[in-house]
């Protein structure tokens, strides 16, 4: 992670703390955490408002004794400390060249617009973090265009932008906000788009998200660092739909839990790895490390993207068990409470991707390394087939899309491995 947002804050400045009461709650790009206290005490500041963005190791606020100081944790408190004794001690217009590091050769002579480029003060940056307004197009009106503290303050009922808006804007000015969708309408790093370029109307730009970052940055190192490889091959599924009617007939009476047919296919799987542990394992470079139990990663849509947690030794789990276990952790990941320490691709020792009830026929999944496998479940289709006595019928297949590392594993493996969770599938119990 590299940043997170304080979604709501439970305690403020002044209040008395025990130790376990909630402070504040904040949000990942993948989970929703809460934070407590850790001491009893009183809260002597806190340095964000809710819906700003935070980044990691950053002091969020500070618990002591009445009457002390928060000001030596208060993020950036020695350039805060240093700009202060500069303004308050000389007006502004005599600052030397010396104390404010504008020098008449300067690219912040006063002949420069002043704006999202011109030079700010420390102070004048931390009055406005901590008010949540932006730099973007303000005025300065210190030596060579400088926006210092009353620059700020005087643009107060502007709109707020989070730390991480303010950074992109920093960093690329021709970013800018229709509307916010942040608290109190404030401007969040995903409201940012470019500003329209003539006869280039027809689109926008914005910045990927967090999560979007972390994917994309796995999926390319994933196929950059691996010899990856796909076999697909058809189970037939009769024996599967056979079993969830017999389910769903149960279920009305009560007598049975809401076992789907992605919780039967991954109960085959489990037992297809148990007789094949050369897949249910870990490509090191120059060694491979093998798991005694089966940590089954499972691919999960969220409106924030994929997931994959894991389900822990998924092979001492009855069938019931493991439904239970996946419809939980599918759960938290839809409501953004789940454990970071269960989306690990090393946590995992392999991963199911169901797009079946996506209407997906065949595709090709990319491997969480440093596993060696991954299987990609894809639709039911009917296909013909010998019943014998010269009678042909369709028949229900699923597809089965097995994705692994050809350092790791050779082609024959890969077939026998993928053939076994066929006939698993085809003769399933529980």
């Amino acid at each position: 992670m590299e940043s997170c947002i304080i979604s709501e804050i439970r305690k403020k400045k002044g209040d008395k703390v025990t130790k376990g009461e909630i402070l504040f709650i904040y949000e990942t790009d993948k989970a929703t955490f809460e934070e407590e206290a850790p001491a009893n005490g009183i809260l002597l500041d806190f340095f964000f408002s809710e819906g700003d963005e935070v980044p990691v190791f950053t002091n969020v606020c500070v618990i002591g004794s009445e009457g002390e100081s928060a000001e030596e944790f208060r993020p950036g408190s020695d350039s805060v400390k240093q700009d202060s004794v500069n303004e308050t001690a000389k007006p502004e217009s005599v600052m030397t060249e010396a104390e404010t590091g504008i020098s008449s050769g300067s690219p912040f002579s006063s002949d420069i617009p002043a704006g999202i480029n011109s030079p700010a003060s420390p102070r004048a940056r931390m009055i406005a973090d901590k008010s949540g307004d932006s730099l973007s197009g303000l005025k300065g009106t210190g030596p060579g265009g400088r926006i210092i503290e009353r620059d700020v303050r005087s643009a107060g009922g502007r709109v707020k932008h989070t730390p991480l808006a303010r950074k992109l804007i920093r960093e690329n000015p021709s970013l800018h906000a229709n509307s916010g969708t942040g608290l109190a309408g404030s401007v969040r790093g995903l409201d940012l788009i470019l500003d329209q370029q003539p006869g280039a109307e027809e689109f926008r730009i914005k910045p990927l998200t967090n999560m979007r970052k972390l994917i994309a940055k796995a999926m390319y190192g994933s196929l950059q660092n691996s010899a990856q490889l796909t076999h697909h091959l058809g189970a037939d599924a009769r024996r599967i739909t056979e079993l969830r009617r017999k389910v769903k007939k149960a279920m009305e009476s009560g007598s049975s839990s809401d076992i789907t047919l992605n919780d039967m296919i991954c109960f085959g799987t489990i037992k297809a790895l148990k007789e094949y542990p050369q897949v249910n394992a870990h490509f090191m470079g120059d060694s491979m490390k093998y798991f005694s139990g089966v940590h089954l990663a499972v691919a999960v849509d969220t409106d924030r993207g994929l997931m994959v947690p894991v389900v822990r030794n998924a092979d001492a789990l009855s069938i019931t068990e493991l439904s239970a276990n996946i419809k939980e952790l599918v759960s938290a990941c839809r409501k953004g409470s789940i454990d970071p320490d269960l989306l690990s691709a090393e946590a995992a020792s392999f991963t199911v991707s169901n797009l079946g009830s996506y209407g997906v026929e065949i595709f090709t999944p990319v491997i969480n390394l440093p596993q060696v496998a991954i299987l990609g479940v894809n639709t039911i289709v009917l296909r013909p087939k010998d019943l014998g006595e010269g009678i042909i019928g369709f028949v229900p297949y699923l597809g089965l899309s097995l994705t692994y590392d050809h350092r790791a594993i050779d082609g024959g493996e890969a077939t026998r491995f993928l053939k076994r969770i066929a006939t698993e599938i085809e003769n399933l119990e529980f």
